[in-house]
């Protein structure tokens, strides 16, 4: 069955397959096929604070000088929402929304920051705010879907890419935490890309991009994300 839609949480295969590789000193992290010990509520007050306005949001995304040299702010261009018709992969039928387009997630609170490192690599963070049980149902259902076909395959115009992905374990952060490993293959190329969400009482954090890269900010973005001001 072919639906239109395109990749989740702002990701698009297209954009990932032209990165070139950018070394790192970072061990990129391995995908594992046990389950990760993730979807842990918290029963801590925090999960009632209230949402953060996406002005405040903003300003909790990570910045240049939180990064480290090499590192430089890619400018924000409007959602593109691209055909893509996604083949092998019922559980995405169900995805709804501005995220089945490759936009941001469904919540109405948000912030969004894109990094280019090594002049070609890169790192992205996105910032949500909403009740946690939204938070919660809202990346589970997109995760689960993501997650739900280990393979398929997306045509993007006249351009074949197979896509594998995998969950993978997650750092022990925050209230809940979601984590995956996504290969992109076509025309003889293929790229690694991550994603790792963390929910915090009623912050969600999304970082995506390479391994490595996710691997080692996802921390920063979480303390700078949930900070209290």
């Amino acid at each position: 069955m072919r639906v239109r839609v395109a990749t989740a949480l702002g990701l698009t295969a297209v954009t990932l397959l032209a990165l070139p590789a950018c070394s790192t000193n970072i061990t990129e992290a391995k995908a594992v096929s046990t389950p990760s010990a993730q979807g842990k509520k918290s029963a801590g007050p925090g999960r009632n604070a209230a949402p953060l306005s996406s002005a405040a949001l903003a300003e909790r995304l990570l910045d240049v000088s939180d990064l480290g040299t090499g590192y430089t702010r890619k400018p924000q261009r409007p959602d593109q929402h691209d055909d893509v018709t996604v083949l092998g992969c019922p559980a995405l039928n169900d995805l709804g929304g501005d995220a089945a387009v490759g936009g941001t997630l469904n919540f109405s609170r948000h912030a969004k920051v894109t990094f280019t490192y090594c002049s070609g690599s890169e790192v992205s963070e996105e910032l949500y705010s909403d009740s946690a049980g939204k938070l919660s149902n809202g990346t589970d259902r997109i995760f689960e879907a993501m997650t739900g076909c280990p393979k398929y395959q997306v045509l993007v115009g006249g351009t074949a890419v197979d896509i594998a992905t995998q969950k993978v374990v997650s750092a022990r952060v925050g209230d809940e935490r979601w984590s995956q490993v996504m290969s992109f293959s076509a025309g003889g190329r293929d790229t690694e890309v991550k994603q790792a969400a963390v929910r915090d009482a009623s912050t969600l954090v999304v970082v995506s991009g390479s391994p490595a890269l996710v691997d080692q900010h996802l921390g920063k973005a979480l303390a700078k994300a949930t900070a209290t001001r």
